[in-house]
């Protein structure tokens, strides 16, 4: 008998899950430490490209995956896209973050070009000031992430636009504005028309990217001397009038909150002690992606997974928009996260911490099989 592809995929998919729930009933050490990893898919853009892809998913239970526009199939771009993201939730043996960024404007990977509706920038939403226009053009978006399958944003950016010549927020209109109460009330806007569609909105970039010189995708990024306070007011509002899903994290350094300078993804005291001790959040809070020369540069592998996670990331995400040579494997990145509680220097402790956010997280959206 003949066996096509796509049941051999069920197959495979099948005996890892039963596997897993011989020896673990999904509480395994390995199980956790796959829920707190997601990874960019390559240049996978139809399920016919993603036998690899959906075999590893198959094998290491990640908790998610994230999409960017080389994901998009130029063909038939809509119908493409859901086969694969549908194809992908068929195969995973648990529920999967599915995310994307999608601001709006610059930062858009649905794009006109390929058949989805036109968006517009944080900046030209904030200019304008009519929360029925940021809430029109927000719950377009959210209407088809929902269709499309997607259960994350990666927006919207409260980030306040302090420098006018910073190259990664001002200047790709990612903020809605200088004023901190302004970003708040749009923020709260987008998402609003998100959580119609049980759709998860991340605010980025903690602590503050808005007034930094340069761009961390590029290299080590300084606020310490353009840093102000006033950028932690939209979290600390949004947090304490409960509109907050969850948090990415910058790879900004910022003496001023860390004197050890460490980038934001990896201080102890940026995360555990300023955003949660100080400002009371405990949801799930998500890395930049982890292989931003920012962290590539100056900090290896293993020494950036281990100061994320302890410093109270619970979500590492690897995006692989390297060159192949550069990617890393779900296998690597696991194996060194078992190896680094083997020696003591990540607890098992501070695995389970996270594993109970994002499943909590999870269950809260109804992200399930």
């Amino acid at each position: 008998m003949k066996i096509n592809k796509h049941t051999f995929f069920i197959f495979l998919s099948f005996l890892f899950s039963f596997e897993s729930m011989c020896f673990s009933n999904n509480d395994s050490l390995e199980y956790k430490i796959g829920q707190m990893l997601m990874f960019g898919i390559g240049d996978v853009n139809s399920v016919q490209h993603a036998d690899s892809l959906l075999l590893e998913l198959s094998k290491n239970n990640l908790g998610g995956i994230i999409l960017f526009e080389k994901n998009v199939n130029p063909s038939d771009s809509y119908n493409s896209l859901k086969i694969l993201i549908d194809k992908i939730k068929l195969v995973s043996n648990n529920s999967l973050f599915i995310a994307i960024d999608e601001e709006g404007g610059k930062v858009n990977r649905l794009k006109e070009k390929y058949g989805f509706h036109r968006t517009r920038s944080p900046k030209s939403l904030g200019d304008e000031n009519n929360l029925d226009s940021t809430y029109y053009y927000s719950k377009k978006t959210s209407d088809l992430l929902s269709k499309l399958g997607i259960n994350v944003n990666y927006a919207p950016s409260v980030d306040l636009s302090i420098n006018l010549e910073n190259p990664v927020i001002y200047k790709l209109e990612r903020s809605f504005g200088r004023s901190p109460n302004l970003v708040v009330s749009h923020a709260k806007s987008f998402i609003n028309s998100h959580r119609e569609n049980n759709i998860i909105s991340v605010l980025k970039h903690f602590p503050g990217h808005g007034s930094s010189k340069d761009d961390s995708h590029l290299g080590l990024t300084d606020v310490s001397d353009t840093w102000m306070i006033e950028e932690l007011y939209p979290y600390k509002s949004m947090i304490d009038s409960g509109f907050v899903d969850a948090i990415m994290s910058a790879h900004v350094v910022n003496k001023r909150l860390d004197d050890q300078m460490l980038p934001g993804t990896l201080s102890s005291k940026i995360i555990n002690e300023l955003l949660r001790n100080f400002m009371g959040f405990n949801g799930v809070v998500f890395s930049d992606d982890m292989q931003m020369q920012a962290i590539t540069n100056h900090y290896g592998l293993e020494v950036a997974i281990e100061k994320s996670i302890n410093s109270g990331i619970d979500v590492l995400l690897f995006c692989n928009n390297q060159l192949k040579e550069n990617q890393v494997s779900t296998d690597q990145v696991i194996s060194i996260i078992k190896d680094k509680i083997q020696t003591g220097d990540i607890t098992y402790s501070r695995i389970e911490e996270s594993f109970n956010r994002i499943r909590k997280l999870k269950q809260s959206f109804g992200i399930t099989n």
